[in-house]
């Protein structure tokens, strides 16, 4: 089996029509800065606050929270999983840059609830190397959000851990659903 979608070679007629996805968002680019205006601002988030979501194409993290360009950091991965390297993102994010509140997003019908770490056995025996990272499958996610909670919580690399709390976006409803870290 193999873990590789089955995804159609571009033909001819959509490269005329605008190239590959890549090539037309360079070309949304073009547009985008030509009316670009400095915004003169830096990398720390005006309202220090950094937050760790699924990278799921659904969720519109800006829209959803009401949040303007540098008002967070936005850190995204599979699942939204608090993993080493979400660690390393929130200490430099912290520590250098200014933040002190972390938010957590999860959202319902995550595609790490349908995988499980048996993942990586598959790519193992398709290109011949076991990744070295974890899938970070779940099945509740709910728990989920309260181990990458206390993920948090418990790092001694970062500096501010009093707000740090846990949602779970509801893809139909687009409402957050906070989670009690003591459940």
């Amino acid at each position: 089996m193999t873990t590789s979608p089955s995804v159609p070679a571009e033909s001819a007629h959509e490269a005329a029509l605008g190239g590959t996805v890549t090539d037309r968002l360079v070309e949304a680019n073009r547009a985008y800065a030509s009316h670009f205006a400095d915004p003169g601002m830096d990398a720390r988030p005006v309202l220090q606050v950094a937050i760790v979501a699924c990278m799921d194409a659904r969720l519109d993290l800006h829209a959803a929270l009401g949040l303007e360009l540098g008002d967070c950091h936005t850190i995204r991965n599979a699942g939204g999983v608090v993993t080493d390297d979400t660690i390393r993102s929130l200490t430099i994010s912290q520590r250098a840059l200014g933040t002190r509140s972390v938010i957590l997003i999860h959202h319902t019908g995550c595609g790490l609830e349908s995988l499980t770490e048996d993942f990586r056995h598959e790519l193992e025996d398709e290109v011949g190397q076991r990744p070295a990272w974890a899938v970070e499958a779940f099945r509740d996610v709910d728990q989920d959000v309260r181990q990458s909670m206390q993920r948090v919580r418990t790092n001694p690399f970062l500096l501010h851990k009093d707000d740090v709390r846990g949602f779970v976006f509801d893809v139909h409803s687009g409402l957050l659903r906070e989670i009690d870290p003591s459940s």
